[in-house]
Parts: C-alpha cells; structure tokens; sequence
C-alpha cells in the first residue's frame, strides 16, 4: 500500500515518536509498502531525504521557544493538501498530531483519504508544568478536533483510552508499543560500566528519558541519599544544566543510544520514573525487558505496565514521600529485587516490534476498507465525521 506518516516531530530529534515511526518504518520496508514521511525541517546538515526507504519531505520550520531541538513546521493546510494530492496515499498515518497533525487530518479529510491518528502526547497536560495553565483548555480543544476527524485513533494504554472515550472520542482502539527484547536484555549488564558511573561499588537508581519540565526528573532530589545508592540520569535536555544543579550527587551520562543505552538500562539496579504525563513510557518497558524493576507514578501508560507487589511499585502522583520509600524497599532488599527483576522481564515477552507493527498494518487495512473500530458501529464510522476546518 501506499502510506504517508506526518510526523510532529523525527530525525535528527529523537523521542519516543520518532522511535515508533522508524520501528514502523523498518516493518513497511520489509514489507515493499511506498512510504512518505512528512516531517518539520532541520538545520542538521546531515539528516537524508531517505530513510528507511521513505521518502522524508521536509517542511519549513521554526524553533519551538525554550526547547529549540524540537521544531515547528510552517504553512497552512492547502500546502499538506498538495502534498498528499501528488503522493495519493491509501492512508494517512498521524504520529502524536497537534500542529502540523491538524493541518493533515484536515487535507487528509477534504480529499477522502482515510486517516489513522496515533495519539501518543498528553500535550494539554504539559501546560501547567510550562507555566501557562491558561492553554490547556485550548490544547484539549484541538486534540478533541484531530481525533474526531480522525477515521480511527489508536492509543498505547488503557489510560489513554478511557481518557480520549470520556471526552466523546469514540473511534478509538489500542494499539500497545513493540520492545526489542534482544537489545533490551539482562545479559547486556556490564560490571565494567557500572564501575564507572557507581565506583564505589553503590547500587545504582537509574532514569533515562528527555531532561524537559513534563519529565519531572527534579522530583527524583528525594531519592540524594538513600544509603549505598547512586542515581544515575541517561538522557539530555533543555534541564540538564538545572537538574545538574538540582541532582549534585547524580552522574549525567548525556545521550546514549544503540548498544550503549542497553548496557546502561541493564546496569541499572533499579528504574525510577518520576513523570505524570506519560501515555506508554517506553523506557519502562526497555528497563523491565532489561531485567530491572521499577517504581514509578501511578497514572498514565505506566498503570499497564508495572504490576505493584509483582514488576515494581507505583506511588501516587506527586507523593514524593512514597516514591522514596518505595525505592527503599527494593534497594533493601535484594532477594526481592531479584524477584522483581524476574518478574518484569517475563511481563514483556512478546512484544515485539514485528508483531505490534503487523497490528498497526490491520488498522490500515481496516480504514481503508471501511471496517469500523472495535469501539464503535459502522453507522457511527459513516456518520460521525467531526469539525471539518
């Protein structure tokens, strides 16, 4: 088939939304699909018109303030319009859509090309942690009108899916993240980078993800001194400099990828995840097929993927107390440790990349034929077209 991915964001920025649409592009690829990405521009000399044999068009963008690696792209709907016209996709695949997300689910809609909107951004709920409250309503707004229009929404958690429902967005369906569970894998601990970041031979508490206010990675200052532990933070940001004033006792890796992030995930002792807006949170699920617990706040993506008592723990959002005598606990207690770590890694086998990205493949299939979603009839799928500008 042919299929267009508009991409808020992707190379050379790498997030979790770049991360599942090279997934899903390496799956396309293998399986002879003609591709297009849509995608903001960069000022990154090195990035290719071609990647993963998709075509990648890039448009003209500017630097979103205060976190200048991500971009936004300019120009109206008429010009993703003429975009899509001359590409004549089958469908229309929307990664985490809100700016240029909105332009093409509108073009994508006025020229009757069905669409699949992968909401993976809780964006509204960044507004207070940004200081400007006053946005969210305005941001909900927006998600509400991609999602209406959207011929099918798919979401990574329950979480996210009771949340989209409740805001009348019924044409909703799961669509889970894939793991690669030959990168992330216990046998990839290494004692020789654990001596280096922890020389003292202390256990290691580790965070991995952006450095950026949603995080909340500032939270994790109540973990400083808990006895014979390190905290190890993985990652890079428009924070770094401010969590590395906040986090003194903290070693700063910076960015890794490839082997060298699956080495760090595997040397971890233990997983913390401090962030309230996560709709899935990869990293948790790298970190458990890595054969590493973890505690981490109870609302989101997370709720699917920590099974208290069992994998991890999961502490009320915002009850930094509990977060702390959480990782007591395991880091305490080492044959529970072991037992978590046991556990976490059998929760996850099975998710691989292939099979969730053959799913995402049906729900194509499935627009393009007119098959409803689960959630809904065939006379609410016909009928039910949302805003149309």
């Amino acid at each position: 088939m042919r299929i267009a991915i508009v991409a808020e964001s992707f190379l050379p920025l790498m997030n979790g939304v770049t991360h599942s649409i090279l997934r899903v592009l390496e799956h396309l690829q293998e399986r002879g699909d003609e591709v297009m990405v849509i995608a903001p521009s960069t000022s990154d000399t090195d990035v290719t018109s071609v990647e993963k044999g998709a075509y990648v068009h890039r448009l003209p963008s500017v630097p979103l303030a205060r976190y200048t690696n991500v971009r936004v792209a300019l120009g109206g709907v008429n010009r993703v319009k003429r975009i899509l016209a001359d590409f004549a996709p089958d469908v229309v695949h929307l990664a985490s859509p809100f700016v240029l997300g909105w332009r093409a689910v509108q073009a994508a809609h006025q020229l009757g090309i069905p669409t699949v909107a992968i909401y993976q951004t809780e964006v509204p709920g960044y507004a207070g942690r940004y200081g400007v409250p006053f946005l969210e309503n305005w941001a909900w707004n927006r998600v509400d009108n991609i999602h209406l229009l959207a011929t099918r929404t798919l979401v990574p958690s329950t979480f996210a899916l009771n949340q989209l429902r409740g805001r009348g967005i019924l044409r909703v369906d799961m669509w889970r993240r894939g793991v690669d569970t030959a990168r992330f894998n216990p046998a990839k601990r290494s004692t020789a980078w654990r001596s280096s970041v922890a020389p003292e031979g202390q256990r290691i508490i580790g965070y991995v993800g952006r450095l950026a206010v949603e995080k909340q990675v500032e939270d994790l200052a109540v973990l400083a001194d808990v006895p014979n532990t390190k905290l190890v933070i993985v990652g890079d940001g428009p924070q770094r400099e401010a969590l590395q004033s906040a986090l003194p006792q903290a070693h700063f890796t910076g960015f890794l990828g490839g082997e060298a992030l699956a080495e760090a995930v595997a040397g971890f002792d233990l997983f913390v995840h401090p962030g309230e807006f996560e709709t899935f949170c990869q990293t948790i699920q790298e970190a458990m097929a890595s054969g590493v617990p973890v505690v981490a706040t109870g609302r989101g993506g997370p709720l699917d993927l920590v099974e208290n008592s069992r994998t991890g723990w999961l502490y009320e959002p915002g009850n930094l107390s509990q977060l702390r005598d959480y990782v007591q606990d395991l880091m305490g207690d080492d044959a529970k440790r072991r037992a978590f770590a046991t556990a976490a890694t059998a929760s996850v086998q099975g998710r691989t990349w292939p099979v969730l990205s053959a799913e995402l493949v049906r729900h194509y299939n499935d627009v393009i034929s007119g098959v409803p979603s689960e959630a809904t009839g065939h006379s609410e799928l016909t009928s039910s077209k949302g805003p149309s500008s």
